[in-house]
């Protein structure tokens, strides 16, 4: 049995673990925390080199869009899951399947290297240091999964005259709440989902908060039509079908419908699909209400406070820089991963073209306009069967081609540190999947089941459409997919409420039997149709 590394006990981690089961491979995961959860695991103090959540962090997409394809989170669960939540719902995972098993707890990495017969067989040497024992160790493996995450090193970019200012200043990763801000006058640095949560959260005990942006976003809520979660309604198949220059259309109107970013000060020359988006749904009012003020980007600090480029001049206290994290595996030579400037050179974001044997790859690292959960699950499926050998990668230069071509894509974002590594949700996954085999194939299923197939076209993406065939297919995924949205919307009703002395988690068997709203689809039929009317407006 071929013995897998997993570095990191995070999201990417524990389904790694799973993978490597599902496939007949022994996973030994390596953690240097005392506990799993990797980014979602919250401490009161940050720890360099670990991804952190401040204390009043919700996660951005839907519970069932961030789902593994083959769990669904508990009915009761909140629609958008406080970063507890999150946690919670990876201790059931883990739970579930026997994941803590196979992790290595307060076990920190200190270097992988390839063994000497590494062109023979594949194998790798890593090197860890358990605090347990207070000993360092080697180990031979035929395979390596990195599941590190990257949000771990912060990026500070150099601001003019930051040395001479008086106040506090901290990176996003280092906040945690906003009490010692109590009175103050602050300024958050960035306009991306952490700067403006934060600058929000500030609020409640600031006397004053500035937010310093660049370049503008388009701040997205999280609440879409009918209150439906929004990103339920947009990572949608034949949504994304359409031509770009529509979605760009489609996604500016409803963001300035919900405010008038140019009123706001807040709209950005680039057009939505052309950066990240900024999910919040609080910050046009506090705008309104003069608790935030939108400054543009800082030209310099002084002792007292800062200059902007407009010349504007404002005392303040304290800085937050929330200006994002450089991409490093500080354990891993760069001759076999080389990142520069938060650009790496991986085969479908995973795997180093050029060793002769692809048993190291990167799980996670690639950002989309979507959760990072099912992602990091499809490149673990594939990973996996890569290992065993029921998948095989292309020729180098082919690998290079698709390289490329993926840089040229991300041209087509604004130019930064943040887009190096940007995709779309539902590309990326059918991507991934065709390579495990798993791609749901809607041609065969119209005939045997149309209505699951109009759902799953007209419907969200929920991740267990990658579950109905191939290898990996689960009996449940019928019933994730059609009940999806009523199992996202079922904790908003009054009649599910929980009483004081119930169990914060419910049963979540895989064959969880879930009911279909009857109004459901039709919803999805109205927005569709009304949607395209809108198109055809456009057109």
């Amino acid at each position: 049995m071929k013995r897998v590394a997993i570095i990191g006990a995070g999201c990417s981690g524990l389904t790694a673990i799973k993978c490597c089961l599902d496939e007949g491979l022994l996973p030994v995961c390596f953690e240097r925390e005392d506990d799993i959860g990797g980014l979602w695991n919250y401490t009161d103090s940050a720890k360099y080199g670990k991804g952190s959540v401040y204390k009043s962090c919700v996660i951005n997409t839907s519970k069932e869009m961030m789902a593994f394809s083959d769990f669904p989170p508990p009915k009761h669960f909140p629609t958008f899951l406080p970063h507890t939540y999150v946690l919670e719902y990876f201790r059931l995972y883990a739970k579930n399947f026997g994941l803590l098993n196979y992790i290595n707890f307060k076990t920190a990495i200190e270097s992988i290297e390839q063994c000497p017969d590494f062109e023979q067989t594949g194998r790798w040497k890593v090197a860890y240091y358990s605090a347990i024992t207070g000993q360092t160790v080697s180990e031979v493996f035929d395979g390596v999964m990195v599941c590190s995450g990257h949000h771990t090193h912060p990026f500070l970019p150099a601001f003019d005259g930051v040395e001479k200012f008086h106040g506090t200043t901290m990176h996003s990763h280092s906040y945690r709440s906003p009490q010692q801000f109590t009175d103050k006058k602050v300024l958050v640095v960035g306009i991306g989902n952490s700067a403006v949560d934060i600058a929000v959260d500030l609020t409640n005990t600031a006397s004053q908060v500035y937010l310093s942006t660049r370049r503008g976003a388009w701040v997205i809520s999280r609440k879409g039509f009918w209150g439906l979660p929004a990103d339920a309604v947009a990572n949608n198949r034949l949504l994304f079908q359409l031509p770009r220059n529509v979605l760009q259309w489609s996604v500016e109107k409803m963001a300035n419908f919900n405010f008038d970013h140019e009123t706001y000060g807040v709209k950005p020359t680039h057009r939505p699909l052309d950066a990240h988006p900024t999910i919040n749904d609080e910050l046009p009012t506090k705008i309104m209400t003069g608790k935030i003020k939108i400054k543009p980007n800082v030209h310099n600090f002084d002792d007292s406070g800062v200059v902007f480029h407009d010349g504007s001049h404002e005392k303040i206290d304290a800085v937050v820089f929330a200006t994002g994290y450089s991409y490093k595996i500080k354990f891993l030579d760069e001759s076999i991963v080389n990142i520069n400037k938060n650009q790496t050179c991986l085969y479908k974001y995973m795997f180093p073209p050029h060793l002769r044997h692809p048993s190291l790859a990167v799980i996670g690292l690639v950002q989309a306009v979507g959760a990072v959960m099912p992602i990091s699950e499809m490149q673990c499926r594939w990973y996996t069967r890569v290992l065993k050998g029921s998948s095989t990668l292309p020729s180098v230069p082919a690998m290079m081609t698709d390289i490329q071509a993926k840089s040229d894509h991300n041209n087509m974002y604004v130019k930064s540190q943040r887009h190096t590594i940007q995709t779309f949700w539902i590309d990326y996954m059918d991507e991934i999947a065709d390579e495990v085999g798993c791609k749901p194939d809607f041609k065969s299923l119209i005939l045997r089941d149309p209505k699951l197939v109009l759902h799953c076209l007209l419907g969200p993406c929920f991740p267990a459409q990658y579950r109905l065939n191939g290898p990996g297919k689960w009996n449940g995924a019928k019933t994730s997919i059609c009940g999806g949205m009523e199992r996202s919307l079922a904790p908003l009703k009054s009649s599910n409420v929980l009483p004081k002395n119930a169990k914060l988690v419910d049963d979540c068997s895989r064959d969880i039997c879930i009911t279909i709203p009857k109004g459901l689809t039709s919803y999805f039929l109205l927005l569709f149709v009304v949607f395209l009317l809108f198109c055809v407006c456009l057109v």
